[in-house]
């Protein structure tokens, strides 16, 4: 029987994880200034370290996801434990701050844990898919907007529209392991929002168009086999050297509106890497490249779900993983390592004021 685990979690003071000491103290002109739909990810321990991420969290966001707490590494140290006290304190945080959260991510090829891995009898692998979903869902029942249900189908490049990735699920479950996860999910929680989530569908690179393609025909295939499915998640990791697609995204996004789903920006950000020039010139790059974004998005109507992945450079998984030429540090997000807004704050700040 597996056991859940919500013990007390006591990893630093109120103070270090909200900014205000609850969401009714907030006053009206920090709420006022909010940008409606706008969203960054964080991580707890990035939260604890710096109070002035918090600050810009509930300075300019009215929501909030975790970056690592709801995946099963953390959420499932073993087989029979479910180790909640992590996203649960971000959830605290955001209750204190009067910010929704959602939820990230319920299956994905990367990220699973070893213990996983050692069950060999496909049936059993089913088993704790199933019940991970189921109550990881529940926990959270009427707590949280919506979910990225599956993360990252589709490979980098696509052989043809029906290619999906090979992943530890496929292998032990075939093709069934997405509408697996949306249904078990939908059965917890009838009422939460429930995405799909993908990257770098963005430009008119060819491996671009070849996965947006295998995307689309994906999405299409789970409607058509009558799949719970509400939201189709862009994570718009963008490549700053890339221009965007504005014609060819502004037809995907306007098609998979016309299905009858939403469309979320999930995991917003621009590895500004290839980049030359002086920061102020690779900030305005990097804000025309979001600019052409939401504009392409916007053509068929708004976008009610911004989030950035994080709100200061400071704090990018960009600047941990890639180095720039110059050794100068990346700066992919809306707030500076200083927590200054650059111009990429003005454009999410054109596209959520009137969300």
């Amino acid at each position: 029987m597996i056991k859940l685990d919500r013990r007390k979690f006591l990893l630093g003071s109120a103070a270090t994880l909200a900014a205000g000491s609850s969401a009714s103290a907030l006053p009206a002109s920090k709420l006022a200034q909010r940008h409606q739909g706008y969203g960054a990810a964080a991580t707890l321990w990035d939260l604890q370290a710096d109070p002035r991420l918090g600050e810009a969290i509930s300075t300019y966001c009215t929501q909030v996801v975790p970056v690592l707490e709801l995946k099963w590494p953390m959420l499932r140290p073993d087989a029979h434990t479910f180790a909640f006290e992590r996203a649960d304190a971000i959830y605290d945080f955001a209750q204190k701050n009067d910010l929704t959260m959602r939820g990230h991510t319920l299956a994905w090829y990367h990220d699973i844990p070893d213990w996983t891995k050692q069950i060999k009898d496909s049936k059993a692998v089913e088993r704790a898919y199933v019940d991970h979903i189921s109550t990881v869902v529940s926990y959270y029942k009427d707590k949280l907007t919506s979910w990225d249900v599956v993360n990252e189908p589709i490979p980098d490049n696509p052989r043809d529209v029906k290619d999906r990735r090979d992943t530890f699920w496929t292998q032990h479950l075939g093709s069934s392991w997405i509408p697996l996860a949306f249904r078990t999910a939908a059965a917890a929680d009838p009422y939460v929002k429930l995405a799909i989530n993908e990257y770098d569908i963005e430009s008119a690179k060819d491996s671009f168009i070849a996965k947006r393609a295998a995307y689309r025909n994906l999405i299409m295939e789970l409607l058509d086999q009558g799949v719970p499915l509400h939201a189709v998640g862009l994570q718009s990791h963008l490549h700053a050297e890339l221009e965007i697609d504005t014609h060819g995204l502004a037809e995907f996004v306007t098609e998979i509106r016309s299905w009858g789903l939403e469309v979320y920006v999930t995991e917003l950000d621009v590895n500004d890497e290839k980049l030359t020039g002086s920061p102020t010139e690779r900030d305005a790059i990097v804000a025309k490249r979001v600019n052409d974004l939401l504009t392409a998005i916007w053509t068929s109507g708004p976008v009610r779900s911004i989030l950035s992945w994080g709100i200061s450079d400071r704090y990018s998984w960009i600047n941990g993983y890639v180095k720039r030429p110059d050794k100068q540090p990346n700066r992919p997000l809306p707030l500076d390592g200083e927590f200054k807004p650059k111009p990429l704050m003005d454009v999410i700040s054109k596209f959520t004021k009137d969300v």
